[in-house]
């Protein structure tokens, strides 16, 4: 008899579309079996860049690539001023992939190369697709494959490194406009001056984008054009190498965001049509292009693109020590239609066959073959839809991401900012909207990524002050506006932050309120990096606010990060009234209480909690925060007893809540002889002053 899948043992509402899952998890067994030879090991499997792609021994030079529809194939470089030659030409080998061997002296470190690739009624010019150095000359902004054998290449430090995920706190970044500068940051930049600010921020991984080789700087990274070079416009790949070791030695994973969901249409910089024909790579009917991405999508039902992307996966883990990956464009890729315009309202949409079953075979054999690599790899999936079992492990019947981008919590965030007025803040809401998830997958929290902050939309801060931000940002200037958003940006991050169960992530600036938004230099803003930076000096200076939502949101970090397994712990919600506008809930000893009301503070609130003594830990309110300092944080506060809940072990904590506020208090391990409850301390006035201690 045939053992249930535990993923529908665990949902019975799985149950009727248990053929569709149990099919999808055979078909991901037969085809590791099929690429495998039986042997059931991918990693033995995904070694294409050791076979593709120019390698150096000690005989000398080995090109090979694969092109099944060229009839002839030429190296060309400085080394060949740029002709086809003889002595450069590829030969034909088995299975359409194309070989040339060359002694030591016909190629050296830093040579520039492509291939004239020929076939039946034509030729390109083309990049290797195994490239994995990539240079664009800054005058004729031509794309070439350079030579890359450093005589002392670099080597790592750091051995063998374990990322902690307990919990998992990512802060995602863009290398080349990581700078204060307006021009395009480098690693090593970025290794120096931005390393160390994750570090103290309290961050234990960052997340890469745009590292995978792009023409169009503007892209963010999401036209990929060399899958296998890490981009050079941030530097060489020792000095990424460099970045990684150094993160790795502070303690910091290090995630790359990959694009493995679709790829840019160039012809003569990327894959499309690389040996003159439209299905090499990608789909060759109506599939080819993305509608939405004027991009091209993989084939994934061939083996040859199957061994071209799991080996991709594999080669970013060894060469460059990556820790794990974001998936982009997970939706996109599990649906024929992309899920466009598809609102997934029910388990059927999973089921309807609408699914590409090949794609999810795809993202399935990648997360085994990640795993089976580095058993500690982190794998995040960027989808939309829902669709369970993405972030379950394969042998639980699942596609076996690590964790889901629980992309609903930013749309909600802005739907409430934009749309409702502060006093219809509902904390049911809240608190739903924070927790609605599957029991059975981690998710990674946000408030806003990096895509609520490029041109077109708004960061949180920005829609929360905009254009005072350029004028009421200065220390000691009480602006209403600029208030009210440091509040509410304070309070909506530590409530997404404080509620996750797998992970939380912060795109870099946001945490101190970035002003305005990400712009790329393109020909409608004339080409400027005015927007495609991070204003640092903003931060850094002690006569401006910006320094009070970093202190917060480093404070905020630091204390997720002391309890371990936080993001494990079970949430106990003490108490929610609309009317009032507070939230309260407990995760092992702390809670967290808000006051999302605007105008009413509240005196002596009572909260139903666990008996004993708490002590204060965090204080939206602290003047270190922006704050008015309204709280006595040098107070403790024992609950009062209730006989209705004396069986429960519950009594009231009764607190004083300032007006768009809220605090973290620590109960307190119960004292011999101590009584478990008394009258609390005396509350505070309403001074506006914080109490001299």
């Amino acid at each position: 008899m045939t053992k249930t899948l535990p993923i529908i043992n665990d949902d019975p509402w799985l149950e009727p579309y248990a053929a569709a899952i149990e099919g999808r998890h055979e078909d991901a067994a037969r085809k590791i079996q099929e690429l495998t030879g039986g042997s059931g090991n991918l990693d033995d499997f995904a070694n294409a860049y050791n076979y593709y792609g120019l390698h150096r021994d000690q005989q000398g030079w080995t090109l090979r690539e694969w092109a099944p529809h060229a009839t002839s194939i030429y190296l060309v470089g400085t080394f060949s001023d740029w002709k086809e030659c003889e002595p450069y030409r590829m030969q034909p080998v088995a299975d359409g992939n194309w070989e040339i061997k060359l002694p030591a002296r016909a190629m050296k470190h830093g040579d520039l190369f492509k291939l004239h690739v020929h076939w039946d009624g034509g030729w390109g010019e083309r990049i290797p697709a195994y490239a994995t150095r990539v240079v664009q000359d800054e005058t004729t902004k031509i794309f070439s494959a350079q030579v890359w054998c450093p005589e002392k290449p670099y080597q790592f430090k750091v051995k063998h490194f374990v990322p902690n995920t307990a919990p998992l706190l990512i802060y995602e970044c863009h290398i080349g406009m990581a700078e204060d500068k307006e021009g395009v940051g480098t690693y090593e930049e970025f290794r120096v001056n931005v390393l160390p600010r994750v570090i103290k921020d309290g961050y234990n991984a960052i997340q890469i984008m745009a590292i995978q080789e792009h023409p169009y700087y503007g892209s963010f990274g999401y036209h990929v054009s060399s899958f296998y070079a890490a981009s050079s416009r941030f530097g060489t790949p020792d000095e990424l190498k460099h970045l990684i070791d150094d993160a790795h030695a502070a303690g910091i994973a290090v995630i790359m965001d990959i694009v493995h969901s679709h790829a840019v249409k160039n012809e003569v910089e990327g894959l499309g049509r690389f040996d003159g024909s439209y299905d090499l790579y990608f789909y060759g009917d109506s599939r080819r292009e993305h509608p939405a991405w004027d991009s091209l999508c993989f084939d994934y039902g061939k083996d040859a693109v199957l061994n071209f992307l799991l080996s991709n996966c594999k080669y970013w883990i060894k060469e460059y020590k990556f820790d794990g990956f974001r998936f982009d464009g997970v939706t996109s890729m599990l649906y024929y239609n992309h899920g466009l315009g598809q609102a997934f309202g029910s388990y059927a949409d999973y089921y309807n066959g609408g699914e590409d079953t090949n794609a999810i075979t795809y993202l399935t054999l990648a997360n085994v073959l990640i795993h089976e690599i580095n058993p500690h790899a982190i794998t995040i999936a960027e989808e939309m839809s829902g669709m369970p079992g993405l972030a379950r492990p394969y042998s639980d019947g699942g596609l076996g991401f690590d964790y889901r981008m629980a992309m609903g919590i930013p749309d909600y965030w802005i739907k409430t900012i934009k749309e409702k007025r502060d006093e219809d803040w509902k904390p049911t809401s809240i608190f739903w909207e924070l927790t609605n998830r599957r029991a059975d997958e981690k998710t990674v929290s946000y408030a806003e990524s990096h895509d609520q902050a490029l041109v077109g939309d708004k960061t949180i801060i920005f829609r929360l002050i905009d254009k005072e931000m350029y004028w009421h940002m200065m220390v000691g200037d009480n602006n209403s506006v600029v208030d009210r958003g440091m509040a509410l940006h304070k309070m909506i991050r530590m409530a997404t932050a404080s509620l996750i169960n797998g992970a939380y992530l912060n795109f870099m600036g946001n945490e101190w309120g970035h002003p305005e938004w990400i712009d790329f230099p393109r020909e409608g803003n004339g080409w400027s990096y005015k927007y495609a930076r991070r204003q640092w000096s903003l931060v850094d200076r002690k006569d401006l606010k910006y320094q009070y939502l970093n202190n917060w949101d480093n404070d905020m970090i630091h204390l997720l990060s002391s309890v371990h397994n936080f993001q494990a712990t079970p949430i106990r919600k003490l108490w929610d009234k609309d009317d009032d506008q507070v939230l309260a809930y407990m995760r092992g000893n702390l809670v967290f209480v808000f006051n999302f009301s605007p105008t009413r503070s509240y005196t002596g609130y009572g909260i139903l909690a666990p008996t004993g003594e708490y002590d204060g830990v965090l204080d939206s309110d602290n003047p270190r925060y922006g704050g008015y300092g309204n709280i006595d944080e040098s107070v403790s506060h024992l609950t009062q007893p209730d006989p209705l809940y004396a069986d429960a072990h519950l009594g009231w904590l009764k607190l004083y809540l300032p007006a768009r506020s809220m605090q973290v208090l620590r109960l307190a391990a119960a004292k011999p002889g101590k009584a478990a409850a008394r009258k609390p301390a005396a509350k505070k006035a309403h001074t506006g002053r914080k109490k001299k201690k």
